[in-house]
């Protein structure tokens, strides 16, 4: 008896993908870099559970779409890090991953030729190298899960992860945070509800079992003990800010009604910047005088910072891309984010030794 006429009716093909443990034997990770990732997701676990003063941002490109740029931009931002280390902890924002409101570019794992080609094997390759070379040189990176599967090829390379607006709310997304490795900042949702973003961390804390892959690739039940590393957000949402004070306390008293601790991570992208690029350093400075001001939930800061400032869309001719410049969403400058920085550490250097958390 057949199925060809009722099973996969819509599906075109089935293309081999190399295993995680392949492409890990292919491209296995130093010890020195994994120390790297270990002491990374070590230092983020200390600053929330208040142990260290500082504050983590997460900083980098709104999505990775040119080695060559990214790596170009880690280098600097390696020197920034350790030009402010005793202030801020500077993580790379590595985003290879994009999801679509309704169609786009998926980001370069899923097509890093970026011309509909689709060579996911070749992006998951590819990603990895770039990550590697992040860690030896001694940066660490944070990134958004959104394949299922993806954190089997990558997460050995991860310190820090992050929940999409879109995915937030995803029994697959809390499942999955359930059994990472790393702390997960979940995003409240598009509509701005904070409310969805902390079920999901009072969900991933929790052991789940579900169906995954395993290193051999092969279907496997997937069984976890739960994540208590999960913190909120703030993206803003339905076109609106909620980085303000009073937005904050709201978010802090949702926190402590759900028993969890009142750790803060504030976007300075997305709708608490109304979208436009140029106006992130001006929730970034808020965010830094309500620390200064006495606020103890604030634990980090997210920035969408690319060597030049804007954004371009992705022409035919990929050869008149602009070197250093987004394809997805308008990111700050390298100068901007220098100065962001610098002028946050200054602020907050005095201020956070005190800070009791």
């Amino acid at each position: 008896m057949t199925t060809l006429d009722i099973d996969n009716i819509n599906v075109t093909a089935f293309d081999p993908m190399p295993s995680p443990d392949d492409i890990l034997a292919l491209q296995p990770l130093p010890t020195h870099a994994a120390e790297v990732v270990r002491n990374s997701r070590d230092v983020l676990r200390q600053i929330l559970d208040g142990r260290d003063h500082r504050l983590f941002v997460v900083v980098g490109p709104c999505s990775i779409h040119d080695p060559v740029a990214g790596l170009d931009y880690a280098r600097r931002l390696r020197a920034l890090a350790e030009e402010v280390r005793e202030t801020l902890y500077l993580v790379m924002r590595v985003y290879f991953e994009k999801p679509r409101t309704t169609t786009g570019w998926k980001g370069y794992i899923n097509d890093p030729d970026m011309d509909d080609s689709f060579h996911v094997d070749q992006g998951m390759s590819k990603a990895r190298r770039f990550l590697l070379e992040l860690a030896e040189l001694g940066l660490p990176a944070g990134t958004e899960a959104l394949d299922p599967i993806a954190p089997q090829y990558l997460g050995d390379l991860i310190s820090w992860t992050a929940i999409g607006a879109r995915t937030t709310e995803s029994q697959t997304h809390r499942e999955i945070s359930s059994g990472l490795s790393t702390p997960v900042g979940f995003k409240n949702g598009t509509s701005g509800d904070v409310g969805i973003a902390v079920n999901a961390i009072v969900s991933a804390s929790r052991p789940h079992s579900f169906l995954g892959i395993n290193g051999q690739g092969r279907t496997a039940i997937v069984r976890t003990r739960g994540n208590r590393y999960g913190h909120l957000v703030l993206r803003g949402g339905d076109g609106r800010p909620n980085y303000d004070t009073v937005s904050v306390q709201i978010a802090e008293q949702a926190l402590s009604k759900a028993g969890l601790p009142a750790n803060i991570v504030i976007d300075c992208s997305h709708a608490n910047s109304y979208k436009k690029h140029e106006w992130q350093p001006l929730v970034m400075a808020d965010v830094v005088n309500q620390v200064r001001l006495g606020n103890r939930s604030l634990v980090g800061m997210m920035i969408e910072s690319n060597l030049v400032a804007g954004n371009q869309a992705i022409p035919e001719d990929l050869s008149q891309l602009r070197y250093g410049c987004s394809v997805t969403d308008a990111c700050v400058d390298w100068p901007t984010t220098e100065q962001m920085i610098r002028s946050a550490a200054g602020l907050l250097r005095e201020v956070l030794p005190g800070r009791s958390r």
